[in-house]
């Protein structure tokens, strides 16, 4: 496997991307907050002191996704055509799950800016709720699938709850 963010001389660089042709580009990232029973209920029924914690959590992934260049150096200023991040509450385990998906035609895929917009939601979420539980675990965070581009499609079927992973129960 050929590195592509280094020169000849070691040093880090950005991949040029000039020559390349422009495709429709698609990227779909994952990922979870586990929180308290009382956090779940509060986002759930949208008590939360601070707001709508999903609502702003939402619009905070769509920001961060259009801004990954701003803060993973080697990554390509992208004009991205759609962005949707969407959540999953799972009672059973207190967990809400969230999913950020990203499209653009252009040179370069869209992965970074589909998992800088998951863990932003989260991180959104755990900002709004800490005074109710600084104890809240992020976690889980993964590509789900991508599409386009000379790798072609990809698509990771990981299992999708704790039992199955073997992780941890529910915090109450």
């Amino acid at each position: 496997m050929c590195f592509t963010h280094f020169d000849e001389n070691g040093r880090a660089v950005m991949v040029d991307v000039t020559d390349k042709q422009d495709t429709v580009r698609q990227a779909e990232a994952a990922g979870t907050i586990f929180v308290s029973r009382e956090v779940f209920r509060a986002v759930r029924e949208g008590t939360v002191a601070k707001g709508d914690v999903l609502g702003v959590a939402a619009t905070a992934g769509i920001m961060a996704a259009k801004r990954t260049f701003e803060l993973i150096p080697m990554c390509h200023i992208l004009p991205i055509t759609n962005c949707r991040v969407n959540f999953d509450l799972d009672e059973k385990e207190c967990a809400i799950r969230c999913r950020c998906t990203v499209k653009v035609t252009g040179k370069t895929g869209v992965e970074m800016e589909a998992l800088t917009g998951v863990s932003t939601a989260l991180l959104t979420v755990y900002d709004m709720c800490k005074a109710m539980d600084k104890t809240m675990e992020i976690g889980e965070i993964y590509l789900v699938q991508k599409s386009g581009g000379k790798s072609g499609d990809v698509r990771n079927d990981r299992p999708g709850t704790r039992e199955e992973t073997g992780r941890k129960k529910v915090r109450q």
